[in-house]
């Protein structure tokens, strides 16, 4: 009598932000490569609905689980931990993929954003791994992979936030991966590079630009050189990252980092081989800002009218000014009379 013959277990993977974008395709992906995947995310029953649709899963698939996770809440994260551990016991793969993009100067940007870009992109993904560390290492085996942009290998004006937070999320990366390979846990940091995601196709939806502040100009010529409309044009579908990502969870050296995407891997090459001090002039003339003390003194860079103004006071006699001037009050629209209500002091 031939032995019964039993199918190996599938492997499995946790996935935060699952219920959009990177996410999102990386867990069809990988549900429909054999994966146990565990779909992390805040709006379980939505997310849960639209991955089934996807991949064809009936309610109830052993391998694919929703669980519920807000990663700026404790509680949360503490119960999201404890549901995956009973569910499917120590993960293959932590894939953490979630977070928030705030855009805007480094004075334009509340701390409040700050506090909960850090607590959504860092403390929360430290919080879940270390929850889920000691089962992984009693397993003797494992990948964390973390997902970081551009951002994290250099710091880029007007996302100021998240340059310091995906920067933040790649030290701890390769501080823990020296920490853990002992135990056979590897760790991959994966630089993505442009993908039609919510960042890319809406990338002000957490923005706090101000366009009548003290940075106007900065807005100004980055919305001139039409960076927003050409990383739309570029940008790939985000079913080409789970490829890769699913490449990155067979990785077997201690310690990866891989760019995916042909700007990315641009950017890690440029970053190696330049100094800081080009990098950053690199940077600076790419986007349009102003040079070194351009706006010294809180002064903005004047447009063309207002530089022939300039010009003309100096070049013209002041009684031909004061005419000027005159004509110009003489033409100009009426102001209408203060509201009475409206303080004189």
């Amino acid at each position: 009598m031939r032995p019964k013959v039993t199918m190996a277990e599938p492997r499995s993977v946790v996935i935060t932000g699952a219920s959009r974008g990177l996410g999102f395709a990386s867990a069809c992906h990988l549900y429909k490569q054999g994966w146990q995947v565990v779909a992390a995310m805040r709006s379980v029953d939505a997310g849960m609905e639209k991955l089934r649709e996807a991949t064809g899963a009936r309610e109830g698939d052993p391998r694919l689980i929703g669980v519920t996770l807000d990663l700026t809440d404790a509680a949360s994260v503490a119960a999201a931990a404890k549901s995956i551990l009973e569910m499917v016991g120590a993960p293959n793969g932590l894939v953490h993929n979630a977070g928030m993009y705030p855009a805007g100067m480094v004075e334009e940007t509340p701390m409040s954003a700050w506090e909960q870009t850090f607590a959504t992109n860092l403390f929360g993904p430290v919080a879940l791994t270390n929850a889920l560390l000691p089962s992984m290492r009693n397993a003797g085996r494992g990948r964390i992979v973390l997902v970081s942009s551009a951002a994290g290998v250099r710091g880029m004006p007007l996302t100021s936030t998240y340059s310091a937070v995906k920067g933040a999320l790649e030290r701890w990366g390769e501080s823990m991966a020296g920490e853990v390979a002992a135990f056979g846990i590897g760790v991959t940091i994966l630089v993505a590079g442009f993908y039609k995601t919510e960042i890319i196709t809406n990338p002000r939806a957490a923005s706090h630009f101000d366009f009548d502040g003290p940075y106007a100009s900065h807005h100004s010529a980055w919305e001139k050189r039409g960076f927003e409309e050409l990383a739309v044009r570029i940008a790939r579908p985000p079913e080409q990252f789970a490829v890769r990502l699913a490449e990155a969870l067979d990785d077997s050296a201690p310690f990866v980092k891989r760019p995916v995407g042909g700007e990315a891997r641009m950017l890690l090459i440029a970053n190696r081989l330049m100094p800081g001090a080009a990098m950053h002039r690199m940077t600076r003339l790419m986007l349009g800002l102003p040079r070194f003390g351009a706006m010294r003194g809180g002064a903005y860079p004047l447009t063309a009218s207002q530089r022939a103004m300039v010009f003309a006071a100096k070049v013209l006699p002041q009684p031909v000014m004061a005419r000027l001037a005159t004509l110009a009050m003489r033409f100009s629209p009426a102001q209408s009379a203060p509201d009475e209500s409206e303080s004189n002091d």
